[in-house]
């Protein structure tokens, strides 16, 4: 059986920052520090950093008094952050910095007196803090037809935003449905987009063309791994979503030549490489990596943290 790996696959800059700033905050403070939602939507990722000292709340209430908490990638309401400073929590923000973006852009567009259209998943964590991180009317979009359903008058002057778990492709349709129906549109500019949820569909769409089954390393509850199954699924390709090896079904490789394997952006490369184990225990398998795009993006850490990395490396 052939295996082929996407490239890039797994693991992005953005959810590389988030697992460091737990991670570190655990060695500077000590256990335990306060995770407000899975830091990234990961099992494997969250139960790891539990296991070493990190506690999972869903609300600030579970949180005492003045103790380390950190936001998760997916950002938080501006609610939220009124909480922690009115319960004197230590706060460190692991929102992606690309989150941030969004989020500024979407104040910048209300302050301007347009109003919002964010392109998103209803009930999705980043789409939660970013609709309440804009001061002005958000409303929530997620297909062409919420588009049509808008109660605003055509010559309403509108601004769209998107979840950066959406690619180019995924927006393509519901933004041009808005310039179909609105007079005044604006937007960011299609190089905002999450550069690792373009790449990472892009990849899968390459992958496809080249094997008879694809796998996706990543949780059920991933925005960005269910839209690479969806891709793959409309490439005519059979596409699962599996969170390691012990997910595997037999039946799914039963008979095929090629395998594709590809991860989500929040699905570590160590569940790659248990899929790779659980499919050696059926067949002797070759691994190849397609050519792909390289990814060389890196996001600072919080200043507490990133001062105290570098006075770690100058003592050494």
């Amino acid at each position: 059986m052939r295996i082929i790996l996407a490239q890039p696959r797994g693991f992005c800059a953005g959810v590389v920052r988030a697992i460091d700033i737990v991670e570190r905050s655990l060695e500077r403070h000590g256990a335990p520090v306060y995770v407000r939602h899975e830091i990234v939507h990961n099992k494997a990722v969250v139960d790891g950093l539990k296991a070493k000292g990190a506690v999972f709340v869903e609300g600030l209430d579970e949180v005492p008094h003045q103790a380390v908490t950190i936001f998760s990638a997916h950002g938080v309401t501006q609610a939220v952050e009124k909480e922690a400073e009115t319960r004197g929590l230590h706060v460190l923000n692991a929102t992606c910095p690309l989150v941030t973006k969004v989020h500024i852009q979407g104040r910048q567009y209300a302050a301007s007196g347009r109003v919002v259209i964010l392109i998103g998943h209803a009930g999705h964590a980043e789409v939660e803090g970013t609709m309440g991180q804009i001061n002005g009317r958000v409303l929530l979009v997620q297909n062409e037809r919420d588009v049509e359903l808008l109660d605003l008058p055509n010559d309403t002057a509108i601004a769209y935003v998107t979840q950066t778990t959406l690619s180019v492709d995924d927006t393509r349709g519901v933004i041009a449905a808005l310039h179909r129906r609105f007079t005044s549109v604006v937007g960011p500019d299609i190089r905002d987009i999450c550069y690792a949820t373009q790449n990472r569909q892009s990849a899968v769409r390459e992958l496809c063309k080249q094997v008879d089954v694809l796998l996706i390393v990543g949780a059920k509850n991933s925005s960005n791994s269910n839209r690479l199954r969806e891709i793959g699924a409309e490439t005519g390709i059979p596409s699962y979503l599996l969170a390691n090896g012990s997910e595997l079904d037999p039946a799914w490789i039963r008979p095929v030549d090629t395998v594709g394997i590809t991860a989500g952006a929040s699905a570590p490369e160590a569940m790659v490489q248990d899929v790779i184990n659980a499919l050696r225990k059926l067949s002797e398998v070759e691994v190849t990596t397609m050519e792909g795009r390289e990814e060389h993006v890196e996001f600072r850490l919080p200043a507490e943290l990133e001062s105290e990395l570098q006075a770690g490396q100058h003592s050494r």
